[in-house]
């Protein structure tokens, strides 16, 4: 009878197992899928904004889906963590609109300046003092910084639909709201934002189709197809210029590419992993030189595959929230980039006020972190706003930057607070002083 009873209770180990086994596989794959829902736009936006400095649309979605995909699966091996990768928004606005189209330089040289970011990146994230360089930058620049960037990302939204267009008297003003991609785009908004308000999951990608179908319906947008097999990558992959990038004015760009994705990922790997229960009794994250190694290897991966900085993303939350606790969560949804290869016409079929309403939402997300700054401290409030408010105004997330860290330093010497200062605080600001022809 105690052999029976042995049997049985074996039996009920081994079910116990399986089951457990079973729920692991079925909540991280539906933490996978979650995930990607919420960040499959970026297959369509970065493309879009990449196509506006020259580069071929198709080749770029194909640069896109590539990068996300070993982004997220080299996250998932090396890292263990539920967060996943892609080209981020921000370093893609910077990318055209500062280093291209502001500064002049080939997409080429931007390129190769992306690859360069991402070695030192690389080399941040193999060396000791890489926890101390991310811990370094003071709290409030990086919050002033992340809405900077939201900032800048709503200005080129708006004008991008017409929704605001130039004006000699007043630099800007309201376009004709009675058009078809003013209305739409607003329109996209407001359903993206009600959306998202609700916790539908993949609020954006459904905002983007539902302003898309309309235009496809009333013929103001031509439909080029759902799937087909992925366009050439060749007139992107490669293509960087290595050389172009050593050039003396390319430092700054390199500088500021290098601290907008360091400072991106240190803040999602925090909230993500706080989201996941992940972070240790002493405020530390478990494996993060891997995580960061994974990170930055991705942005390498993607200059030379023909895209912007490849940075974690935030919306691997939504992921965190279905259940996903490990690295499974991303190596799921960094396949089903691998799959969206299939979906490029339907990518090329979405018109520019459809990708203007999401970059508009995604700016209101990056905009609410100036809540957190510490305003009751001038001497860290200032400079945040004043990088916030640099960069759209500038049309420089670069010039922005460097405002807001010369605002810093000036301001912690000028009241006596220089220890309370970092010093790569003093150095940041010494280099854009350089950059301005202050010194």
């Amino acid at each position: 009878m105690q052999r029976v009873a042995d049997y049985f209770n074996f039996r009920q180990l081994e079910a116990g197992r399986e089951q457990l086994e079973a729920g692991f596989w079925r909540r991280e794959v539906l933490a996978g899928f979650t995930t990607f829902l919420a960040m499959a736009y970026i297959s369509i936006v970065n493309p879009a904004i990449l196509s506006e400095a020259g580069m071929d649309f198709g080749a770029v979605f194909v640069a896109t889906c590539l990068a996300a995909a070993f982004g997220s699966i080299a996250m998932g091996l090396l890292g263990n963590y539920p967060v996943a990768l892609a080209p981020g928004m921000g370093q893609n606005a910077f990318f055209t609109y500062a280093v291209v189209l502001g500064m002049g330089h080939a997409w080429q040289t931007a390129l190769g300046a992306v690859f360069l970011s991402g070695i030192l990146f690389v080399a941040l994230s193999l060396l000791p003092f890489r926890e101390w360089l991310i811990n370094a930058i003071p709290r409030n620049l990086k919050l002033g910084i992340s809405a900077g960037i939201g900032l800048f990302l709503g200005i080129i939204a708006l004008s991008k639909a017409g929704v605001v267009v130039d004006s000699p008297a007043t630099l800007v003003a309201l376009g004709d709201l009675t058009t078809f991609e003013p209305l739409m785009c607003l329109a996209g908004f407001v359903l993206i934002a009600a959306l998202a308000q609700r916790g539908v999951t993949g609020a954006v990608v459904i905002g983007i189709l539902a302003v898309s179908i309309a235009g496809w319906v009333l013929g103001e947008v031509e439909f080029k197809g759902l799937m087909s097999l992925p366009p050439s990558p060749a007139p992107v992959f490669l293509q960087l210029d290595i050389a172009g990038a050593f050039e003396v004015s390319m430092v700054t760009v390199i500088l500021t590419m290098l601290l907008v994705d360091v400072f991106d990922t240190a803040g999602t790997m925090v909230g993500v992993a706080n989201r996941a229960k992940l972070v240790r009794a002493d405020g530390s994250l478990p494996r993060l030189g891997k995580a960061l190694l994974a990170d930055s290897g991705a942005t390498v991966v993607g200059a030379l595959v023909g895209t912007s900085s490849t940075t974690s993303y935030i919306e691997s939350a939504a992921g965190v929230e279905a259940g996903g606790r490990t690295g499974m969560t991303a190596i799921v949804c960094g396949l089903l980039f691998l799959l969206c290869l299939l979906f490029a016409p339907l990518a090329q079929s979405v018109p520019a006020c459809a990708t203007a309403a999401a970059l508009l939402f995604v700016a209101c997300l990056m905009a609410r972190s100036l809540a957190d700054v510490d305003w009751s401290d001038h001497s860290e409030s200032a400079p945040a706003v004043i990088t916030a408010l640099a960069m759209p105004l500038g049309y420089s997330i670069a010039d922005g930057i460097g405002l807001g860290f010369i605002a810093y330093a000036a301001i912690k010497l000028l009241n006596g607070q220089v220890k309370s200062c970092p010093p790569v605080v003093y150095l940041v600001a010494g280099v854009f002083m350089l950059k301005f022809g202050f010194l």
